[in-house]
């Protein structure tokens, strides 16, 4: 049993060290197309271009890995199975499980060097490559925008977007990071990116500028623009994204966004006490209204509350002022603060939905490689039914299921992202789905030999 579990290991080594090689050149290919034109025109050296190629051949790795693992088990037992090795081996009182066990084993090697990969080397890499790629950009300066994530290098505020073609964005919203004296808040229905020489353009189309005295929450100024334009220095911005605090989630051991979601929580806990507080001021005591819609209703009924007051003092009091000031200045008091707390959930959103990003990022180390271990036991049982080692029909069955397993991983992804699904299931379901697959073809393979 030693010699043959030795032997199906080595018949498992070759096909996936050249389907590492295949798969990996021809997604490092595409990326080449695409980078192109940000070295056209910007005079970079030769070995400038070589080192930003290198640090991206990391998450190209990260991917091509079980994808060759697939392609490899399809290839191995299906040439197996077509020379009658499968049923020689069972003819010899070797059952099926036992045959793919050294496969399964090889997978897991692979899985547990993929887990460090993941871990240690992948997020350097691309947090290296980021700065590389900054120092491309002041060629031509541009301001890296990713839809969905906080963009933290701006030197006074925080942006996030939903949408973006190109430089052009939709639904942005704007944060200032000044929490000491006021807080300005800007949403905008569209935007463009523009840069000239050392200065960056935001132009905001279609929105509102939202100012609120923190120290008194009475002083309340909205703002609506057709445009509104931010401009940013190159010097101020180079040197903030230099700094290890703005690494994004793909940048990031385990460790590091256990981190950031602790700080992110503790800036949602601060922001329920300024909640909290104004609520307390206003006369809304119940501890149950916790969230934005309840709140809001809280807040209509106490302006109803002062106008049915003022009216019915109208009716009994000649002597009273109409309008009455006082009351007046309380209701716009009340929508103030109505205003604010929307702003306020806004950015509780907004924190819960980054840190759900980096929960998904978190289960991604592990679940890409536990998907080795599982495209390993689909792969092999596969192989044994279709009989063919032949690469055609390996890397078409190949490249179908893993197409599968990453529309579902990116669907479950951007489900936990917008709050929709638990990031932990999110991430793992595609990893079920492939194991029950993998349980019920190889039953179907164990009948069938």
């Amino acid at each position: 049993m030693k010699t043959l579990n030795k032997y199906l290991f080595n018949q498992s080594l070759i096909p996936f060290v050249l389907s590492v090689g295949v798969i990996t050149t021809v997604l490092f290919l595409q990326f080449l197309i695409r980078a192109v034109d940000r070295f056209l025109g910007k005079g970079l050296d030769a070995l400038t271009i070589f080192e930003y190629l290198y640090l991206n051949l990391a998450w190209i790795i990260a991917l091509s890995v079980p994808m060759s693992l697939l392609i490899s088990s399809v290839m191995t037992f299906g040439r197996m199975a077509q020379q009658n090795e499968i049923t020689a081996l069972k003819s010899a009182g070797v059952s099926l499980y036992n045959i793919i066990k050294p496969a399964l084993w090889f997978g897991t090697f692979v899985a547990v060097g993929l887990c460090i990969f993941n871990n240690f080397i992948l997020p350097e890499m691309n947090y290296n490559a980021r700065l590389l790629a900054r120092d491309i950009y002041k060629k031509k300066p541009e301001l890296s925008i990713e839809p969905g994530y906080f963009v933290d290098m701006i030197p006074q505020y925080t942006m996030i977007v939903k949408e973006m073609d190109g430089k052009d964005f939709k639904d942005v919203k704007i944060f200032s990071k000044n929490k000491e004296s006021e807080q300005i808040t800007i949403y905008a229905n569209a935007g463009s990116l523009s840069s000239n020489g050392n200065i960056i353009t935001i132009d905001l189309m279609d929105g509102e500028i939202h100012e609120i005295d923190l120290s008194d929450y009475d002083y309340y100024r909205k703002i609506r623009f057709k445009t509104h334009q931010i401009t940013i220095s190159m010097d101020e911005l180079m040197l903030n994204r230099t700094t290890e605090s703005n690494r994004t989630d793909r940048e990031m051991r385990v460790p590091q966004m256990i981190n950031e979601i602790a700080r992110n929580k503790l800036l949602i806990s601060q922001i329920y006490e300024r909640i909290d507080k104004v609520k307390a001021e206003i006369g809304i005591t119940d501890p149950n209204i916790n969230s934005l819609e309840n709140i809001e209703k809280e807040v209509d009924k106490l302006k109803q509350s002062k106008v049915n007051a003022n009216v019915r003092d109208e009716q009994y009091n000649e002597n009273v002022p109409i309008p009455n000031i006082e009351n007046k200045q309380y209701i716009l008091s009340l929508t103030n603060n109505a205003r604010q707390f929307k702003n306020e959930f806004t950015l509780i959103e907004n924190y819960e939905k980054t840190n759900n990003k980096f929960k998904v990022e978190i289960h991604k180390k592990f679940t890409l490689a536990i998907a080795c271990i599982l495209f390993t036991l689909v792969g092999a049982p596969l192989g044994i039914l279709v009989r063919s080692g032949g690469m055609t029909i390996a890397s078409g069955l190949s490249i179908a299921f893993f197409l599968i397993y990453y529309i579902l991983l990116i669907w479950g992804e951007q489900l936990a992202d917008r709050n929709l699904l638990n990031p932990g299931l999110g991430s793992w379901l595609p990893n079920i789905i492939l194991f029950v697959s993998g349980m019920i073809i190889l039953k179907l393979s164990n009948k069938k030999n």
